[in-house]
């Protein structure tokens, strides 16, 4: 390399300085680094004692054991069935109103309430046809249904249970169930039996606690 001037010199003079004590510097660094892993090494053989090696022969390796994925969709439902489980044998006569039709509230519940529900103020927003399902099918369907409206924040729908018309002796086979059912339901505030425009005998509309509640 050649300098031009005395000023050039200088400038590398200085720049040769400044890697030098740069490198110093480092150097000086992963000595230090080296010192401290040196002295924690010895600080842990005096806190441990005399120590050897284990012999590669005699060392036993685990490989990873598999876990298969948890079903937690499956826990859910399962769950949800047990909280499912009306009874049927539960006593609903005492609960029940006998004026004109089967109705049904929970303490508390005014009078107005239910001549609201009976006369259409709320508007039926969900509704569930048990129509066709066995006993066992129709209550865990019954369950979620009224859970699931609930959840969503629904707070009028409709459970369509059947007249019984093409049952043995023309009687309503899930009728008296679905009372016994919606009772134990704690989501459920009150029930009426259906106007006949919206299936009358064989439904009941299902007046359900605000969420929250």
């Amino acid at each position: 390399m050649k300098l031009r001037s005395l000023s050039e010199l200088k400038t590398l003079q200085q720049v040769i300085a400044q890697r030098a004590a740069a490198e110093a510097a480092a150097r000086e660094a992963e000595r230090l680094r080296l010192q401290r892993l040196d002295r924690e090494k010895r600080l842990f053989e005096l806190a441990v004692g005399p120590v050897r090696p284990l012999s590669a022969a005699r060392r036993a390796v685990h490989p990873p054991r598999h876990v298969p994925p948890e079903p937690r969709q499956r826990q859910l439902d399962e769950d949800a069935v047990m909280r499912e489980a009306l009874s049927d044998d539960f006593d609903v006569e005492t609960l029940l109103h006998t004026d004109d039709q089967l109705s049904y509230h929970c303490h508390g519940l005014g009078p107005d309430v239910m001549r609201k529900l009976r006369e259409g103020h709320w508007s039926i927003q969900r509704q569930i046809d048990l129509h066709g399902l066995r006993v066992d099918e129709a209550r865990e369907a019954l369950g979620r249904f009224v859970r699931e409206s609930h959840q969503l924040g629904l707070r009028c729908v409709r459970v369509v249970h059947g007249k019984g018309l093409g049952s043995p002796g023309r009687a309503p086979v899930l009728k008296g169930r679905v009372l016994r059912w919606l009772v134990q339901k704690k989501e459920v505030m009150a029930f009426v039996q259906a106007r006949p425009a919206e299936g009358g005998a064989g439904a009941l509309v299902v007046l359900l606690k605000s969420v929250g509640r």
